[in-house]
């Protein structure tokens, strides 16, 4: 049994499918495309279903690769549920996905979610009259409070045993409606492989859908074109143009039919966002909201730290006195414990606060507003506005924030886009951030290299747009409406985010602490230490410290936790300057991403793009680190 949970952007789908399957859900790219999907195995009165949470969209045409992802996965997958999320307060815009997902011929069950929020604008809605019109089951919820979740699954498991009504009851305007039936005729005499109902496959020809057209006779592509033709004669536009208003015009009398519209109440989230908007104040709250963050990241961080460091110091202690001390025993142990020490100690204390607010700051509905009050300053050194999606991302984790370049018009934008997004420092580099110049030098400082990231990053954007010129085109963007995230909500994106830093970095973190141990214990890591002397010489630190740099290309963290191993002790700055701990949280700010990012980056825009953004990357961080030796001296005083 697989279950699709399909809406518009911002319909609140994903906050229902995050109620339901919690930490148990997953991600992966639908096959043959870059678009991810989530889905979870969930279990619902005895039935076990597999949940898919697919990417908003507006349509089933195939307009961006959002919508063509969706719509393979809805023609040819075997789905036994549609629930289709429409938001109530934008109710006859979204019924128009409603009226195409109801051609498909596939059991649907529609749930009007964020009936807070339509109430609030003065729509009252009868779910019963909807339900009628549609002939279709209609479940109210408030997602993000989890009110109606139950009873929108209830029903739908009921609605799965229901055979689908067939979707000829949507009749539209006589002209078009008398094309769509000779159309249908066709269709049903020529074509009897495909899956879904001839209605469907008629009318997405009559669109020129590139895809159905590829599935079906020529006799069927030959009056396809023919009635196509008849169409625009008759009403002067574009055929699928024509559809599109009549599925626009069925919505609006549905709207009209199934609820009613009085005065919306007064709104405090309408002058908040107006002030945070501003083209002045705007500017000024950004930067207030930032500063908290950081030092918030910081002191709960620190706090963390503190708690945590000293009992695993002692524990360290303990286990490392009953061996001998210049045994290979002694090596694992303290080479395990390294790793424990690092991820525990000083990892997780500000990846968990940074995480927090990410999450929060995405949830409340703030980070849209960002990429919106930093789009004119990105048209300005020639980049697409919705670049700043991905950049914000970025803050994030690298490898979503490089998917998510593909919206993004032209090859030119989402490779300056993906170069810019792994520029940022991502959660793993703003521990590194955290946990070495705040924690060493104070906050501030730290403040001051997300700062100067954040320079560089808009001299580089200028600089690669000059030298691969394009005209970008405005940003169109859907703000999210401001809502408070529930806590529960929080924590389970919070740990699917942190998942994979406890399953899979951690462990990459004591491995590489054991391998650093061993390597020192054979005399091992001299070699790669000499190998890149050349590079850590040129950034005036410590030979020892090259090997650090090889385990950052994995992540970006190993390069934290092997600075401790290889200095051998976690007493940083009682052996690196403040000058060298600035120069080497730079050089790993900015040098080659980590190789899950690489990976995502050859998807996205190839291997050539790759390793050109690689290698800029690298020679970036090297000018960076080169300056900011030279230049400190002479700020710090020495």
């Amino acid at each position: 049994m697989k279950i699709a949970l399909v809406g518009q952007p911002n319909c609140g789908k994903s906050t229902i499918f995050n109620s339901v399957a919690g930490y148990r859900a997953a991600t992966g790219n639908f096959p043959g495309t870059t678009v991810r999907l989530a889905w979870s195995t969930i279990r619902l009165n005895g039935n076990v279903a597999d949940l898919v949470d697919v990417p908003g969209i507006y349509s089933l045409t195939s307009a961006n690769p959002a919508e063509s992802a969706a719509k393979k996965f809805l023609l040819l997958e075997d789905i036994s549920l549609i629930i289709n999320v429409l938001d109530a307060s934008l109710l006859s815009r979204s019924l128009e996905l409603t009226l195409e997902l109801r051609e498909l011929g596939i059991p649907i069950i529609v749930c009007l979610n964020m009936m807070d929020e339509a109430e609030r604008r003065g729509i009252k809605v009868s779910s019963q009259q909807l339900s009628t019109l549609l002939e279709l089951p209609v479940v109210e919820t408030i997602g993000y409070r989890g009110v109606g979740v139950r009873e929108l699954f209830r029903q739908g498991i009921e609605q799965i045993h229901q055979a689908p009504t067939p979707a000829e009851f949507i009749r539209w305007h006589r002209d078009v409606e008398t094309l769509v039936q000779q159309m249908q005729g066709v269709v049903e005499s020529n074509s009897h492989r495909h899956r879904r109902p001839s209605r469907f496959l008629a009318i997405k020809l009559l669109e020129n859908d590139e895809d159905i057209s590829r599935e079906v006779s020529p006799e069927a592509n030959d009056a396809a074109a023919h009635l196509r033709d008849q169409l625009e004669q008759v009403r002067g536009r574009p055929a699928e143009s024509v559809v599109m208003s009549e599925r626009h015009d069925r919505a609006m009398r549905l709207f009209e039919n199934s609820a009613t519209v009085t005065r919306p109440r007064y709104d405090p989230r309408a002058t908040l966002d107006s002030l945070l908007t501003h083209p002045f104040w705007g500017y000024v709250f950004l930067a207030v909201i930032l500063v908290g963050f950081f030092w918030g990241v910081f002191g709960l961080g620190s706090l963390i730290e503190n708690a945590i460091s000293g009992k695993l110091d002692l524990l360290s202690a303990y286990l490392l006195a009953r061996v001998p001390q210049s045994g290979l025993e002694h090596t694992l142990i303290a080479g395990l414990m390294d790793g424990v020490q690092g991820g525990a100690g000083i990892v997780l204390p500000y990846l968990v606060p940074f995480l927090f607010g990410l999450a929060f700051l995405e949830d409340v509905g703030y980070l849209p507003r960002v990429a919106y009050l930093m789009d004119g300053l990105l048209h300005r050194i020639g980049l697409h506005g919705t670049s700043m999606l991905p950049i914000v991302l970025g803050y994030g984790c690298s490898v979503p924030a490089c998917m998510a370049t593909r919206i993004l018009p032209s090859k030119r934008d989402r490779f300056l886009a993906s170069v810019l997004a792994t520029l940022v420092p991502c959660s793993a580099r703003s521990t590194v951030i955290f946990a070495l110049v705040a924690f060493y030098l104070g906050p501030m400082w730290a403040l001051g290299i997300f700062c100067f990231n954040a320079l560089v990053v808009i001299i580089s954007g200028w600089l690669l747009s000059r030298i691969w010129p394009e005209i970008s085109a405005g940003m169109i963007l859907e703000v999210p409406r401001y809502q408070w995230p529930v806590f529960l909500m929080l924590a389970r994106k919070v740990w699917m985010r942190l998942r994979e830093f406890v399953v899979l970095s951690w462990p990459l973190l004591i491995a590489g602490s054991l391998v650093m141990g061993l390597g020192a214990y054979w005399n091992l890591d001299h070699y790669a230490n000499v190998a890149l002397s050349p590079l850590t010489l040129v950034l005036g630190l410590p030979v020892v410290l090259g090997t650090t740099l090889v385990f950052g290309v994995l992540r970006k963290e190993l390069a934290l936790i092997m600075l401790a191993e290889a200095l051998r002790t976690t007493a940083v700055a009682s052996v690196l300057s403040a000058t060298q701990i600035i120069v080497f949280t730079i050089f790993i700010t900015f040098y080659i991403p980590c190789l899950a990012t690489l990976v995502t980056l050859v998807k996205e825009i190839g291997k050539k793009m790759t390793a050109l953004a690689a290698t800029y990357t690298f020679i970036l961080a090297t000018l960076m680190g080169v300056a900011a030796r030279f230049f400190l001296p002479l700020i710090l005083g020495h």
